[in-house]
């Protein structure tokens, strides 16, 4: 990314406080953008205006995106006017929703929601210069202390920051809140409640490009690139390849294989699978049955297998299965109510475990 020269930025403030600032023909002067205007002096050239943001801004807030009332009539109008139409409201909120205003409020991503209506097709609309380029010029001064960070929001998780403040002459970004404020600021990051996150999946497919293409982001990358490795395992059954990449997994040295808790190995296990987003809609905790499975990986195709996918610390795999089968999770893909009409491959019930003290991993996999 480019940024103006000293000399370019003071020229163009220059020329606006000239334009704006003390003269009779402006009554009210409206300026709109990603960043806040830059000041160049403690004088404050443009100190007339107030700034507002949906971050931290209440007032105003709403008006950074569509509201789900405004997707609903946009996608009224797509019903209408579109001859067999190829998209579900569940999938606009699936892939553009999630930004969350300073007021509460959940935000579309307007351009994304627009191009997909007009072009009647779910994609990646984000403009970049390429796939994951911007999102990789954000971290590349700090990346032995983001990508946990990043496994983490992959899976799901939220990662507590300080929001700071970024304008166009932030352009040294080391720490973790200067780095994850920035993201916030141009729309690669949410943040609520303390915590930054991934909104959608649009943004999850661009995180996921990072992952498997930047080799200096070191053993993350390295482990998403076994991924499609773990993938083809499980489909195949090979339950010993599926151990020896969990167990690669685990003797990396980060805090986050340490397994207190089965979100950290779910954190893991959405590394070791991210490759399969490329081909499956990856849902956690997801409503199946008589409860809630850790994942389901709902294939892109029809002809696709189904995973059903349990975990478990200090227990088995066979235990992992059977909670499958006792809370009968097969269900939401069976039946009237099911969405076995949707898919016409195998239903796998795949169990993962992990034994703190022999430190080992099993696994098991079998159709239902």
């Amino acid at each position: 990314m480019d940024f103006a020269s000293e000399g370019n930025k003071k020229d163009f403030l220059r020329f606006l406080r000239s334009l704006l600032k003390g003269q009779a023909y402006v009554e009210f002067a409206y300026m709109t953008g990603v960043l806040p205007i830059a000041k160049y002096s403690s004088g404050s050239e443009l100190n007339m205006f107030k700034e507002y943001d949906m971050a931290t801004k209440k007032k105003f807030c709403g008006y950074f995106g569509f509201s789900d009332a405004e997707v609903d009539r946009l996608f009224a109008v797509y019903q209408r006017t579109t001859r067999d139409g190829k998209i579900t409201r569940e999938e606009l909120a699936e892939w553009y929703d999630g930004y969350f205003t300073a007021a509460g409020n959940r935000l579309y991503n307007p351009r994304s929601v627009v191009c997909a209506l007009i072009d009647d097709q779910i994609g990646s609309y984000w403009t970049s210069s390429g796939p994951y380029d911007e999102i990789f010029y954000y971290i590349r001064n700090n990346i032995e202390d983001v990508r946990d960070d990043l496994v983490l929001m992959i899976a799901g998780e939220c990662v507590v920051i300080k929001l700071q403040g970024y304008a166009a002459v932030s352009t040294e970004l080391i720490t973790k809140n200067q780095i994850y404020s920035a993201m916030v600021v141009y729309g690669l990051l949410t943040y609520e409640n303390g915590a930054v996150s991934i909104p959608n999946r649009e943004l999850i497919k661009k995180f996921n490009e990072l992952l498997l293409t930047k080799d200096s982001l070191g053993y993350v990358h390295h482990l998403a690139k076994e991924s499609e490795k773990m993938l083809k395992a499980t489909l195949c059954g090979n339950t010993d390849t599926m151990a020896e990449i969990l167990k690669y997994a685990h003797d990396t040295e980060s805090p986050i294989f340490s397994y207190n808790s089965e979100i950290e190995l779910s954190a893991v296990v959405n590394l070791v699978y991210l490759a399969a987003r490329d081909r499956y809609r990856v849902e956690r905790e997801d409503k199946a049955g008589e409860g809630f499975v850790d994942f389901i990986f709902y294939p892109e195709y029809r002809n696709e297998d189904v995973l059903i996918l349990e975990l478990k610390i200090d227990s088995t795999q066979e235990e992992a299965i059977e909670q499958i089968k006792d809370k009968r999770y097969a269900l939401r893909f069976r039946g009237k109510l099911g969405e076995r009409e949707k898919y016409t491959g195998r239903i796998l019930a795949v169990g993962i475990s992990y034994d703190r003290k022999t430190k080992e991993h099993f696994c098991r996999v079998e159709v239902l």
